[in-house]
């Protein structure tokens, strides 16, 4: 291994599992172009709103049973009407935070943070292996989409995994 690649590997690997454990469940609320739609009735060509582009086309939407530690996050916990309201996502889901939080956690004005990151055990509580259903939205990059009044990171596609390699 090139010294240049040392924990390169590992990094891979966090955000391989990472994106196995992601998406948004029925009935959360997603920005489109045609105004916000429950992400169960969005299909592949679809444009939603992004915080990266504007606007992006859905490439892939797929619906699948997952098994994982979940979080819930009380409406308004992360900011004045952030989330707008009361929001279950999967632990490993990446969301974008834009406050002190990022700054406690990581040095910096924003992060994109996983969910079981923020747990405070009494706004952002998680629960243990829970089987749910999750939407991965893919674009044709991974971009900041809105949802429920949060700011979450879509799937990362596979090409963009594999050049990460």
């Amino acid at each position: 291994m090139k010294p240049n690649q040392v924990g390169r590997d590992a990094v891979v690997d966090r955000i391989a599992r990472e994106i196995e454990f992601t998406g948004l469940f029925a009935g959360s609320v997603v920005m489109t172009l045609e105004g916000e739609m429950p992400v169960e009735q969005l299909a592949a060509g679809d444009r939603i709103i992004t915080r990266d582009t504007g606007m992006a086309p859905i490439r892939t939407i797929r619906k699948k049973e997952i098994t994982c530690d979940v979080v819930s996050i009380m409406a308004g916990s992360l900011g004045h009407t952030r989330p707008e309201r009361d929001v279950t996502v999967p632990a490993d889901q990446r969301v974008l935070i834009r406050d002190w939080r990022a700054e406690a956690l990581t040095g910096q004005k924003q992060a994109l943070i996983p969910a079981r990151e923020l747990v405070d055990g009494e706004f952002v509580c998680m629960q243990e292996a829970q089987t749910v259903t999750v939407y991965e939205i893919e674009l044709e990059r991974a971009q900041v989409i809105y949802a429920d009044g949060l700011e979450v990171v879509t799937r990362i596609s596979a090409e963009e995994l594999a050049s990460a390699a």
